[in-house]
């Protein structure tokens, strides 16, 4: 299987170990991935402020792919959910997705909507299987406990994205069994991580971001585990700037799902952290079954 590979803006700048461990991941997984120098931003950012500036930058994305034959894979969810909801506009709407095509033909593209729009979870889940995916683990886990942090992008709204049931989500928890570990489920897991709010203001955004870490501590998670840029840089940055006394609290340190998913594939340590990775591998690799590895 092959796929357009779309990282977007903020993984690249500043998660690099994402998008690094997430290549890592696919290829042990047989999933090959073509890379698109001409894609763009997702439009997010133009969402509340211009809609024709926003569905023409999520659309020429999607031109880009569909001229190619390939489907997207998105590594953020807040480019998936962008570029899902701009699909379904202009699915919607005649009218405007003959508007967007006269300014993408300047470029020689033309959005004819047969191209999805897939999260790298969603792949892994649907496309991978779980049970081709089980017969990959080399290195399973065993007594490790992770708070999946599923997000709002990919969830909301459901009849758009179509990734998962929003209340009773259960991709997620697959996934991060399939590893070994157990999958929490945690009070405020469906909460928005604050992220939103950063630079509005920064007290809200970072005490909603903190009261969930203290929720995922409370159920007795070791890792918080990320799937979205956003989300995981909101957790680092709230721990980084404590907001009162509970700064002094053990901290839970956000993980990537490719990380965790990398390790137990038995992927070299190199290919899934980074220098700048707030989480080195000797905590997680504490937790591998030793004893029980199995080709």
């Amino acid at each position: 299987m092959k796929f357009a590979l779309f990282i977007g803006c903020n993984i690249p700048a500043r998660v690099g170990q994402y998008l690094t461990s997430a290549r890592a991941v696919l290829d042990r997984l047989g999933v090959e991935l073509a890379d698109f120098r001409s894609f763009g931003c997702c439009g997010y950012p133009l969402r509340s402020l211009d809609q024709q500036g926003y569905l023409l930058s999520s659309a020429r994305n999607l031109a880009i792919a569909e001229n190619a034959g390939l489907d997207i894979l998105a590594l953020c969810k807040c480019c998936f959910g962008s570029l899902k909801k701009a699909a379904q506009v202009l699915k919607e709407s005649p009218s405007l997705k003959e508007e967007i095509n006269r300014f993408l033909g300047r470029e020689g593209l033309e959005y004819q909507s047969r191209v999805q729009v897939k999260h790298i979870l969603s792949v892994l889940y649907h496309d991978v299987g779980l049970e081709a995916l089980q017969g990959k683990i080399i290195k399973p886990y065993k007594g490790l406990k992770v708070a999946p942090q599923v997000g709002c992008h990919a969830l909301r709204p459901s009849r758009v994205t179509q990734f998962d049931d929003p209340l009773h989500p259960v991709i997620f928890d697959a996934l991060v069994r399939a590893t070994g570990a157990e999958s929490l489920a945690w009070d405020s897991r469906l909460d928005c991580c604050g992220a939103p709010l950063l630079g509005v203001n920064d007290e809200v955004s970072l005490q909603r971001t903190r009261d969930k870490i203290k929720k995922s501590r409370e159920a007795g998670a070791d890792y918080l585990c990320t799937a979205c840029p956003f989300c995981h840089l909101q957790f680092e940055t709230a721990q980084k700037r404590p907001l009162s006394s509970e700064g002094s609290e053990k901290p839970v340190a956000p993980l990537l799902y490719t990380q965790l998913l990398g390790l137990s594939l038995g992927i070299e340590e190199e290919r899934l952290w980074s220098r700048e990775d707030s989480v080195d591998s000797r905590g997680i690799r504490s937790y591998i079954r030793e004893d029980e590895k199995h080709a």
